[in-house]
């Protein structure tokens, strides 16, 4: 589309001396008279000579930047096996590798027998749907010109032989939905986005990414600069019968229609005028992701929920405690920096989710009890990552805001997280968690309590999470277990988890209750962390759970008397972790919980408590300062609303429309709105004036049938 103007690079001296040459010339009987001077011919000569040498080095040097991108293999957007319908009407199974500029076609994956390679500069990509399994998409030439390289990879004059292939189209069947709109989007890139060449060239020598499904769309989305609306999508002309073969095609599957009673051939389940482009608003841009580094992760068992603290801290805990009395509420109290974890309580929210492909996978499931346990096998998941010894996240600033996403590489999917505090007295945490196309999304809201007992205190996490299964109308609403913190005046401090949790589904009536047990006076280190609870179905008893939440969890099937392991957070299992992708800090907004506390967090790794404890009122006092300007004004969140209903905090910009793949294209989120980029709606083309005049007889000869098929099967009838 951009007409690039390519100056080759010649001698300027010598340039300029013809260039002269040229003014002085003469125009005589409207043609151009040479220059008569020696000096200046031979000036001209070596010009011209110069201009030829650095022409044949920069067509060297574009074909050898061509070439080398082909020879390494490094150098690879996609490759998968796909099959590429011939001019006989029959499927051949070809290996497709997708490289900058070009389709590589191969008979196998060893790349030893070429088939052919399609020039992609000279394509177009259109979606070309199909009543059989699979998805497909078509490449062609908008002007029925060739798509095809004369030569191969390798320099090859004839391709390996198989079934006659087009030569100004071709059209394809990828294996599922997944893999063809992944296909799909790599193709829209490498047509539209010049930057890709430089992507795939740097992720491509640490390994090769088309192997994963992690190379589709989301992959340039969140680990990419953010993309304009041309970059994400290109927009694609109609299909108006380009090519020969198709219009054959279409004319005959009329004729089967006719003669077999409305049967439709394989290809014919189209709509050759649909509207297929795929345009963004303008302007629309996506929040820019990328993989978050090392995180902190403490041990299983009671080594990490352990802490003797040392006697300068013990003074300034004794302070403290000096001005509370036992019931007190501590949500009012500044706590020493010591006992922070280097993050806010809105981050340690998301720990739940990096194992959310178990959400998906409940999705999928047939039996509504195996959906609950899929769902308690989750919520189990989010309970062993805990910090090294007894810490306490920083409490959120009032309209403080946390977003990050996980990438789902079986599913080709993200799950978006997304978290603001809503109010600070009382101190309530509001948060949403979606994958609309893995078929889930969370609404819900804490209230952080804390209580103290004299020589311990608890952390109370009052309030629910809905967890809505979309397809299926299903709603688990989820409670959290306590935080218990024993030994702050005399013994070792240690830190459990305590309470009863219910996970109910009013649709099914399943329930799964749990209980998180404190460890007794005179318990071993194997009643540390213990749980047990049950899976029933109304008062029916179909499961028991024992075991510990932070490693193995036993599942026992009342009537088979069968056990299985629930859940255990093996080495295994934590490195299939999903990878977490983060804003970058220069990135954020000043209310962000990462650049908010930056300055605390830097002096707490710094283990410089003096200076966290500054930073720390710092932000207290300017919180204030806004409490006091506010006056009694109310605070309104930016993403959540209060539910008049229920009394709940809900997410403004709620989906809960289940996931369309012949609609919905990609699920992203800019400015903490998580939105989906759908597909405009199919519009009818235009009829010609044969065409209606011929709807018109049908029309005529339907109404001399009279009331009612007359009426019924009228021009709106025939056109529908």
């Amino acid at each position: 589309r951009d007409i690039i103007m390519i100056e080759a690079p010649g001698d300027r001296g010598a340039l300029s001396s013809s260039s002269l040459c040229v003014q002085e010339s003469r125009v005589a009987n409207g043609q151009e008279k040479e220059c008569g001077s020696p000096t200046e011919k031979l000036a001209r000569k070596e010009s011209l000579k110069v201009q030829k040498k650095n022409y044949r080095q920069e067509k060297k040097r574009a074909a050898q930047e061509l070439f080398s991108a082909l020879k390494d293999p490094s150098v690879v957007i996609m490759s998968s096996w796909l099959k590429i319908r011939g001019t006989l009407k029959s499927w051949t199974k070809l290996w497709c590798v997708l490289k900058p500029g070009v389709l590589l076609i191969y008979k196998t994956p060893k790349v030893d027998h070429w088939v052919g390679t399609v020039l992609l500069s000279a394509c177009k990509l259109i979606e070309r749907p199909s009543k059989k399994d699979g998805f497909c998409f078509k490449l062609y030439h908008p002007l029925d010109k060739s798509i095809w390289a004369m030569k191969g990879p390798k320099g090859e004059n004839v391709g390996s032989i198989t079934q006659p292939l087009p030569s100004s189209y071709l059209i394809f069947r990828a294996t599922s939905e997944s893999d063809g709109r992944c296909w799909m989007d790599a193709l829209e890139l490498a047509l539209s986005c010049s930057s890709l060449y430089r992507i795939t060239a740097k992720t491509g020598r640490d390994g090769d990414l088309s192997a994963s499904s992690d190379s589709s769309h989301f992959l340039q989305l969140l680990q990419s600069s953010p993309l304009s609306e041309h970059e994400l999508f290109d927009h694609m002309e109609n299909d108006a019968y380009s090519d020969k073969s198709e219009r054959e095609t279409h004319e005959e599957s009329d004729a089967g229609a006719n003669e077999n009673g409305g049967r439709l051939t394989e290809e014919s389940d189209m709509d050759q005028s649909d509207d297929l482009s795929l345009s963004l608003s303008p302007g629309l841009q996506a929040t820019a992701y990328v993989e978050q580094g090392q995180e902190e992760m403490g041990e299983a068992g009671e080594s990490s929920q352990v802490e003797t603290v040392s006697e300068e801290n013990k003074g300034l805990i004794w302070t403290l405690l000096k001005q509370l009395r036992p019931g007190m509420d501590l949500s009012k109290v500044v706590l020493p920096t010591f006992i922070l974890e280097p993050r806010s309580f809105l981050d340690k929210l998301s720990d739940y989710y990096y194992h959310a492909d178990l959400l998906s996978q409940a999705v999928s499931e047939e039996s509504a009890y195996c959906r609950m346990k899929q769902v308690l096998r989750w919520y189990l998941s989010g309970f062993y990552k805990k910090p090294k010894g007894l810490k306490k996240p920083y409490n959120p600033i009032l309209g403080e805001t946390f977003r990050c996403c996980w990438l789902h590489p079986q599913t080709d999917s993200c799950t978006f997280y997304i978290a603001e505090q809503v109010s600070h007295h009382p101190p309530i945490s509001a948060f949403y968690v979606c994958n609309k196309k893995d078929g889930f999304c969370i609404n819900g809201s804490i209230l952080a309590k804390s209580k103290f007992y004299g020589n311990s205190l608890s952390a109370i996490l009052d309030g629910k999470a809905r967890l809505l299964l979309l397809a299926r109308g299903e709603e688990y609403v989820i409670t959290m277990p306590y935080a218990h913190c024993k030994g702050i005046l005399y013994g070792t401090m240690t830190l459990e988890l305590g309470g009863k949790v219910t996970i109910e589904c009013e649709k099914t009536k399943f329930v799964a209750e749990l209980e998180f047990k404190l460890k007794p006076f005179l318990g071993s280190s194997c009643s540390v962390n213990q749980i047990s609870g049950k899976i029933r179905l109304g008062d029916e008893v179909l499961a028991t759970v024992e075991g510990h939440w932070d490693s193995e969890v036993f599942l026992h099937k009342k009537k088979t008397g069968h056990q299985e392991t629930l859940w255990n957070p093996t080495s295994a299992v934590r490195l299939c972790r999903l990878k977490r992708q983060v804003v970058q800090l220069e990135q954020q907004g000043e209310f962000e919980s990462e650049r908010l506390w930056r300055h605390v967090t830097s002096a707490i790794l710094a283990r410089d408590q003096e200076r966290a404890t500054q930073e720390k009122f710092v932000l207290e006092e300017a919180q204030r300062q806004e409490a006091r300007e506010r006056g009694s004004k109310l605070w309104t969140p930016r993403l959540f609303g209060l539910d008049p209903v229920s009394n709940e905090w809900r997410y403004k910009y709620t989906d809960a429309k289940p996931w369309d793949p012949s609609r919905c294209l990609v699920q992203f989120e800019k400015d903490g709105i998580i939105q989906t980029k759908e597909r405009p709606e199919r519009r009818h083309s235009e009829l010609s004036y044969s065409q209606k005049w011929a709807v018109q007889q049908k029309v005529g000869a339907l109404s001399s049938l009279g009331p009612p098929l007359g009426h019924v099967q009228g021009w709106e009838g025939l056109l529908s």
